[in-house]
């Protein structure tokens, strides 16, 4: 150890001996489980293919009014994919299931790492809890319609919520299988929905949608404010980083890999939609159907048993989305519970499966609470039955994509932060050039989002959740922030090891020659 290194008192290492009982806090995650197809349907899990063709794609026609939607999706997996330069080469060298936190702390330093994780926890949790309202929303009217059960919809998410909480408290292989088959469906009813659009094509196949000029155009910015949500959780390959056989490798590929089917899949199957329904009509019908343009169009063309089919995996997707958030809000939890930034509790695992299980119990019981108090204030809702859908999906997952952005941005940042001081042999691309771009376009979308929120939650002309939900999400990172100087000046021993897994040996910035983060490791 460095003469320098400033010894710790914090949580056993994995490999000592585990605690008695169901949970120890001294086991680790379970290593070397998860390989790179594994990791692949995990993070497209969470981008929802079939609820982004249903929801997203007809919800960005009708709001922004433009036919260049394809493109959106071109330009920001192309723009995602300089994210990822950096971030791979990053997440070669940094092992770490809090991934935002650690990569934050090690290249800006542990106050900001704290500071992005509490956003990154605010963040993450709006995204999965929000999913709960069109879940619920949608089991219960595909029960009500064909079976005629009459079930309220916060019945039917606290029902998903049961599902979603074992799978967290279970092995993550589990998790991964029940999602592959999940995704695997998923992308079959998408494809069928591409194949049926242009095979019925009104107006023949055309290339209009595709045309730069019906993309740079006004309403621009609430495309791209739209379209970014749909990659959220492309980012999660570095959560699963401990659990995944050659992590150096694995993760760099999984995330190069998940972007570039994403961008492609959803620029596909947007212009599909829009040569199926006809591109002069896309706007329009996206403006009178909604979400159900989908379903509306595969029943009048492909027949009732496949937009029943349709619409039962339209609710699997959901439960793969949910289960793919659930997965990340419990592994960030159990790495601040580890490093004893949140409470030590946070970073128990199951003694046999080695599940972050107090960090997945946490999440179902913020979950619950918040499911229930939305069930409770929309009881007699003039909205009716659609008040979890323009509620408590749409104003926390935008909040959430609001949230993950601005992480991003700042992860590029910390990108050449941490490359400035050790290149590592890296080229200059890869430490600069293609992190730099994606901070500036990252911030640039990040900003489009902030303008364009009262669009984004449904609001009718100007209101004060367009600038609460922001603050608020943005005010947690703040708070995070001081949380790290109260750790910095009471409790030096944690804030030496933020950010490091509780493992690493670190020296204190005072001691060392190297600029630009409090600690760095050895």
């Amino acid at each position: 150890m460095s003469a320098n290194a400033t010894p710790q008192a914090g949580p056993p290492v994995s490999g000592e001996p585990a605690a008695r009982g169901h949970l120890a806090e001294s086991a680790g995650l379970d290593r070397r489980t998860l390989t790179v197809p594994s990791l692949v349907f995990l993070i497209i899990a969470a981008s929802a293919p079939l609820t982004v063709l249903a929801g997203g794609v007809t919800s960005t026609y009708a709001v922004a009014g433009l036919l260049g939607v394809p493109l959106a999706y071109v330009l920001l997996g192309l723009l995602l994919g300089l994210f990822a330069v950096g971030y791979g080469a990053m997440s070669a060298r940094i092992t770490n299931a809090g991934a935002f936190y650690a990569y934050i702390a090690d290249g800006l330093g542990p106050r900001q790492g704290i500071g992005a994780s509490w956003l990154a926890l605010v963040s993450y949790n709006a995204m999965q809890i929000g999913l709960y309202g069109i879940f619920g929303f949608a089991l219960s009217s595909f029960l009500e319609a064909r079976w005629g059960l009459a079930m309220p919809w916060w019945a039917s998410a606290l029902a998903g919520l049961v599902v979603v909480g074992l799978l967290g408290i279970s092995r993550v292989d589990l998790s991964a299988k029940v999602i592959a088959v999940l995704v695997g469906l998923e992308f079959l009813v998408v494809i069928v929905v591409d194949v049926v659009s242009l095979a019925v094509a009104p107006e023949g196949i055309s290339a209009q949608p595709l045309m730069p000029g019906e993309f740079l155009a006004p309403g621009i910015g609430a495309v791209l404010a739209f379209g970014i949500a749909a990659f959220m959780g492309f980012e999660s390959g570095a959560i699963y980083s401990e659990e995944v056989r050659d992590p150096a490798r694995s993760v760099p590929r999984a995330t190069f890999t998940a972007v570039g089917i994403i961008a492609v899949f959803y620029a596909v199957s947007a212009w599909a939609l829009a040569v199926g329904i006809g591109p002069s009509s896309i706007v329009a019908a996206s403006r009178e159907n909604g979400p159900d343009l989908v379903f509306v169009f595969l029943a009048e063309h492909g027949g009732v048993l496949l937009t029943d089919i349709a619409q039962v995996l339209f609710v699997t997707s959901l439960l793969a989305a949910l289960i793919a958030f659930h997965n990340a809000v419990a592994r960030y939890f159990f790495s601040l519970g580890r490093e004893a930034v949140l409470p030590r509790w946070l970073g128990a695992v199951g003694r046999r499966n080695h599940a972050p299980v107090a960090g997945s119990l946490t999440q179902s019981g913020l979950a619950v609470v918040l499911v229930v108090g939305f069930a409770v204030t929309g009881e007699g809702s003039e909205l009716g039955p659609l008040f979890p859908v323009l509620t408590l999906f749409t104003w926390l997952t935008n909040a959430g994509a609001f949230g993950l952005v601005f992480l991003l941005a700042v992860t590029s940042l910390a990108v050449m932060g941490h490359f400035r001081r050790d290149p590592g042999g890296h080229s200059v691309w890869v430490r600069r050039l293609a992190p730099g771009a994606s901070a500036a376009g990252l911030g640039s979308v990040f900003v489009l989002i902030l303008v364009n929120f009262d669009v984004l939650i449904g609001a009718e002309g100007p209101s004060p959740l367009a600038v609460v939900m922001p603050a608020i999400v943005l005010a947690t990172g703040v708070a995070g922030l001081v949380w790290g100087e109260h750790l910095r000046r009471r409790r030096p021993d944690v804030f030496a090891r933020v950010g490091t897994g509780g493992t690493a040996e670190v020296v204190p910035a005072a001691a060392s020659p190297l600029g630009g983060a409090d600690h760095v490791r050895r």
